[in-house]
């Protein structure tokens, strides 16, 4: 009779020794998922803040689009009422003056890439230094031997607006600079015939 229940207290003592292992094997699986559950939790954080980053650029980068957008058309409606005036006002200039004008207007039709790159970057300078100016920091000269440090670059979409009118002022003053400069060039024809 001794034999059965010591076989019996071996199968209890097995049954015990599963099922603590199954209790902790269900705990470590368990603590396993927790921590899968975590680091995807994390993951998926991320991610969301990722996309509400990519939104507030797609924003920032429609309003910037828009806004350029409606310089561009600003500015073609300027080109064609200044086209239609310099048209206007072309035929009481003598011959040489309205040949003069015609050669003024084709160069001035004539922007290469470069001349454009250095308006762009000559805008950027401009607004750039104003910005620092309103910051208030001092600008003292510097020794001789160095450069002028990099200037910050811009990154707000009211700072991306301005650039777009700079763009436009820039322009503006190019006509300007260049109108002048022509003027001087004739008047100095002018005087040289004069002279003669």
């Amino acid at each position: 009779m001794m034999f059965p229940q010591s076989r019996h207290t071996a199968s209890s003592q097995q049954l015990k020794f599963t099922t603590s292992d199954s209790c902790d094997r269900i705990k470590d699986e368990f603590q396993f998922l927790q921590a899968q559950y975590h680091s995807l939790k994390l993951e998926c954080d991320k991610l969301a803040s990722e996309k509400s980053e990519m939104q507030r650029h797609y924003i920032m980068y429609y309003e910037m689009s828009y806004g350029l957008n409606i310089e561009m058309h600003k500015q073609a409606e300027i080109v064609k009422r200044l086209n239609g005036i310099c048209a206007q006002v072309l035929p009481y200039l003598s011959q040489e003056h309205q040949q003069q004008v015609l050669a003024a207007i084709e160069r001035a039709k004539q922007v290469t890439p470069p001349e454009m790159n250095s308006i762009i970057r000559q805008q950027l300078q401009a607004h750039q230094l104003s910005q620092l100016q309103g910051l208030a920091l001092p600008m003292t000269p510097l020794p001789l031997g160095l450069s002028q440090p990099a200037l910050p670059a811009v990154t707000t979409s009211s700072g991306l607006f301005s650039l777009s009118s700079l763009l436009a002022s820039q322009a503006q003053l190019a006509k300007e600079e260049k109108a002048s400069r022509d003027g001087v060039d004739s008047h100095r024809e002018e005087d040289g015939d004069k002279s003669d």
